[in-house]
């Protein structure tokens, strides 16, 4: 019998594995470490913004993002019409695809990175090309410099990177831009960059002042703590966000999520306060895992990253019979994110016996 059959693309669209929730183990407290979330509660005024704009949840939210957009200009010191939102960042990549790519494009990318890159790239119809990372878990530029062809419409460049966790420093960067046609786009993913602790850190917004054909990614996500209600943003020039902004889906930005992001912008001591102390537990983590025999590369996101191998399922098993839940990545390795500090102390006494064992 003939039926409609989807475009090949999409039977080939790789699935997206979700950070595993905690399975409730009584008399335990149990701890997510697998999806990269902020373990603190919304930042002080939010929950109220937030209720405010549910009771008007009868009428559609500002399409327009208006008191989102002038928020993070004054923030970020950069024009409204350089800024595009979405249903966080990983909907500006698909948006990225959509109004850059033709089918066949390619687009270079490290890996391991970022999960969504081939899924939204296939999705697409474009061709991924993924670059692997080094040994240490950093982008290899000179290597996705050179994986760059004439069908190359776009570049992504995921700083701190997800899952391996290193962050590219701002002369690798402008030395790798300098080097890129400019026809090409190149898009800086940042969704970490609040917990970057560095020498010589990417500064996004100085980079995409001077670079015409980079765009950045943001996220309220991570730092921010709104990973449930998806707002991201991107910083570029008129014609690239533009184009963003065109390809959007309309009214994709709840008016509940847009009144969260905006009081979250006017909490930032708070924010600045709990983000240090996650980059101190992280130092913590790290140090301690280190001290084991671990060799855990550079952490500057919310996360470190166990290269294991095959015996990556053996691990995340480990970890939940402990209590926590990890996100594998089979046959690579483990990422797990920096939670509560009880969380963190079990993932520090699995890791050791993992190692002993």
């Amino acid at each position: 019998m003939s039926h409609p059959h989807p475009r090949p693309n999409v039977l080939a669209i790789p699935p997206y594995v979700p950070g595993k929730p905690p399975a409730a183990a009584p008399g335990t407290t149990t701890f997510k470490l697998s999806s990269n979330e902020n373990p603190y509660p919304p930042l002080p005024g939010v929950i109220e913004a937030a209720t405010r704009a549910v009771e008007t949840m009868n009428r559609y939210p500002d399409m327009g993002s208006s008191a989102l957009y002038d928020a993070l200009a004054a923030r970020l010191g950069v024009p409204a019409g350089h800024l595009a939102t979405a249903t966080g960042s990983v909907a500006l990549i698909y948006q990225v695809l959509a109004a850059f790519c033709e089918p066949g494009d390619e687009v270079v990318h490290a890996w391991r990175s970022f999960e969504a890159y081939p899924i939204a790239i296939t999705t697409a119809a474009a061709t991924s090309v993924p670059v692997p990372v080094t040994t240490d878990g950093r982008h290899d530029l000179a290597a996705m410099l050179a994986a760059i062809t004439d069908r190359t419409k776009v570049v992504m460049v995921c700083t701190p990177n997800n899952p391996t966790g290193p962050a590219v420093t701002q002369a690798e960067l402008d030395a790798f831009l300098d080097a890129v046609p400019p026809h090409v786009l190149v898009v800086v993913d940042e969704a970490y960059v609040e917990f970057v602790r560095m020498d010589d850190a990417v500064d996004g917004i100085a980079t995409y002042r001077s670079h015409p054909n980079v765009v950045v990614f943001r996220t309220f996500s991570k730092a921010y703590g709104l990973a449930g209600f998806r707002v991201g943003y991107a910083i570029a020039g008129e014609p690239i966000a533009g184009a963003l902004r065109a390809v959007s889906l309309p009214f994709g930005v709840s008016a509940v999520a847009q009144a969260a992001a905006v009081a979250s912008l006017a909490a930032e001591a708070e924010l600045l306060e709990r983000v240090e102390e996650l980059v101190v537990e992280r130092a913590r983590v790290v140090e301690a895992l280190r001290d084991q025999g671990w060799s855990v590369p550079e952490a500057q996101g919310n996360f470190v990253w166990f290269e294991l191998g095959e015996r990556t399922a053996s691990f995340a098993v480990a970890a939940e019979a402990a209590g926590i839940t990890v996100r594998p990545f089979a046959g690579e390795g483990v990422r797990v994110s920096i939670g509560e500090v009880e969380g963190n102390d079990r993932l520090i006494a699995v890791a050791g016996e993992f190692l002993r064992g």
